[in-house]
């Protein structure tokens, strides 16, 4: 890749004489080590700024696949675009496929479709083996894959992007344990769905710190409403008619308006009620101290995060030593909502 820059282009990024370029290049010479990076650096530099040069003319489709409930997709696009702006000049465009219920299979054809331009695709789905089957089809067509929020660990990813899960739990139970009376009782654990890892992540993480911490509370999973409020009305009537002693919720997946009305309908009270991500609704259960906390986190990092490794990806962007870490949780009450 040298040869497409001049001696005297490389010397100019590098800060050396044209001379020593030279001998470095040809090996006429002796060289330091230490200047011999310095001009290693200089054309990875300019190989860099070439390439960004190259995208910067071209608008580059990255395409958002989404399986979650409205007001999640909603709120996750919207952070999407809001960083959009800060990659100029590279010129990203986002494609979006959200849906509230699909089939394993309809995301397959959805991801394939993506194989046909698309720089890049992230990726909010169920731990499938269907789908990370078609991650690899995308890898072997050089279309990186982003996970967002729940991960496929297991796929051809190139990495996943939001929250430590499991610390996620963690702190749900933590609260619940100090706000809590020491009696015993039942605390229902509500998903969305088993299929995605990072809700089941979640509640594992949950399980496992309330055993420690609090262990005369008991737990009961309440799955498969998708975050849907009807779904999830049906799932939490369920468990309300099966166990008598539910009186606290850790909602892991959504669905908080239909987790309340299920309650309502059988006069039960709720003790504790903390629930993820501070879309509009939890914003106004939280207001009107429906809902205890919110475990939330930072999607405008996301988004930056997982733009940031498609770009790397291509070579627009340079390598970094190390990935950013893990979204940071944040607990978001009544009272700095």
């Amino acid at each position: 890749m040298a040869r497409s820059f001049s001696i005297k282009q490389i010397a100019a990024q590098s800060g050396v004489s044209k001379a020593t370029v030279d001998r470095a290049l040809h090996q006429r010479g002796s060289v330091s080590p230490r200047t011999a990076r310095r001009i290693a650096q200089a054309i990875s530099d300019l190989e860099l700024q070439q390439r960004t040069s190259l995208a910067s003319g071209r608008t580059l489709p990255i395409d958002v696949v989404i399986h979650a409930p409205e007001r999640f997709s909603s709120l996750t696009v919207a952070a999407l675009l809001g960083q959009i702006k800060r990659f100029a000049p590279f010129r990203l465009t986002l494609r979006c496929h959200i849906f509230e219920e699909v089939t394993p299979e309809e995301l397959q054809r959805e991801l394939r479709r993506c194989g046909n331009d698309s720089y890049g695709v992230l990726l909010k789905a169920s731990d499938h083996p269907l789908l990370e089957s078609t991650i690899t089809e995308l890898a072997e067509l050089n279309v990186p894959v982003v996970t967002l929020v729940t991960d496929l660990p297991h796929s051809r990813r190139i990495r996943y992007v939001g929250m430590d899960n499991a610390g996620a739990g963690r702190t749900a139970a933590w609260l619940l344990s100090r706000w809590l009376l020491k009696v015993e009782q039942t605390v229902a654990v509500v998903l969305s769905s088993t299929d995605f890892r990072g809700e089941e992540q979640r509640m594992a993480g949950f399980v496992q710190a309330l055993n420690q911490r609090a262990p005369h509370l008991k737990t009961l999973a309440v799955s498969e409403g998708y975050g849907i409020d009807s779904l999830t009305f049906t799932q939490m009537s369920k468990a309300l008619e099966q166990d008598p002693s539910i009186q606290s919720v850790y909602s892991v997946g959504g669905g908080n308006s239909a987790i309340l009305q299920a309650f309502s309908a059988m006069q039960r009270e709720i003790k504790v009620f903390i629930g993820h991500d501070l879309d509009e609704e939890n914003r106004r259960l939280l207001a009107a101290e429906k809902i205890d906390a919110v475990i939330d986190h930072d999607l405008n990092e996301d988004a930056r995060s997982a733009f940031s490794a498609i770009l790397r990806f291509h070579g627009f962007m340079p390598e970094t030593e190390s990935e950013i870490a893990l979204s940071r949780v944040i607990v978001v009450t009544p009272e700095n909502s």
